[in-house]
């Protein structure tokens, strides 16, 4: 029996317009029409996506930098709206793209995971029933918690953004390099906490360079290359190709197509 789709993408294209100010030359500046001219650029960040993901598949989205990974993950939160195409999700979403993103550093810990939960589509019932295991799990010390958080160091803020985040029991969960963050100890807890989540049937899109995380966590793997789907299969099926591909360059692309 087929699963039901968490999501569904079709021919999804994202464009950045980007400002560039170029400067006279001297000829223009001599003749005093020195003015600076501002030129449009387009940029192609994702060109013609189109996949479904079933309900409890844990897909990995492998690429190099630039390749529109976090242009996708931004897209299918609702962050960015698409260019051209259409994106369907289906449930609660709960991100880790960049941590902590949506908190507000003027107030406490406290009020920013009841901030946190509200975005989450929760109710304040909800968020106090969670609000304890979220403190415990973020380990904020010597009542942190009741401070403003403009006064965290980097580890706090990734911790509690983390705990947050995953705490929320979101139907699609979508982490962006997320797990690269805090310390050794926090690494741990999080790998620990993501893998109990991909567990439970939800349906979770993990970005990451690191591969073997990748390989121990995903059901599946989607290289994507240039704002395109490179290849999409098992985790050991695509990530393979795709360390040829670091090492050889497009010919192991090529090698691959033929």
């Amino acid at each position: 029996m087929t699963s039901p789709l968490s999501v569904s993408v079709t021919d999804l294209h994202v464009t950045y317009r980007v400002n560039v100010d170029r400067r006279p030359t001297m000829s223009q500046a001599v003749r005093r029409l020195g003015r600076r001219q501002r030129i449009v650029h387009e940029v192609e960040a994702l060109r013609g996506l189109t996949f479904d993901v079933p309900q409890g598949e844990v897909l990995g989205v492998i690429g190099a930098n630039g390749a529109g990974k976090s242009t996708l993950m931004r897209t299918l939160a609702g962050i960015l709206p698409p260019t051209r195409g259409r994106v369907e999700v289906h449930g609660r979403v709960s991100t880790l793209l960049a941590l902590g993103v949506g908190f507000n550093s003027k107030l406490t810990g406290r009020d920013n995971v009841v901030l946190g939960g509200l975005a989450a589509g929760l109710n304040r019932e909800e968020i106090a029933a969670r609000y304890d295991e979220i403190a415990a799990f973020a380990d904020l010390r010597d009542n942190a918690i009741d401070m403003p958080m403009r006064t965290y160091s980097s580890g706090m803020y990734s911790r509690l953004a983390f705990a947050v985040a995953v705490h929320m029991e979101p139907d699609i969960l979508i982490i962006d390099e997320a797990l690269s963050t805090g310390d050794a100890k926090f690494k741990k807890k999080s790998f620990d906490r993501i893998k109990l989540l991909c567990g439970q049937a939800r349906t979770i899109f993990l970005v990451s360079h690191g591969l073997g995380i990748i390989k121990q966590l995903c059901s599946e793997v989607m290289w994507l290359k240039d704002g395109t789907v490179q290849a999409r299969d098992t985790p050991a099926k695509v990530v393979a190709a795709y360390t040829r591909w670091l090492e050889v360059g497009d010919e192991a692309v090529a090698t691959e197509d033929m």
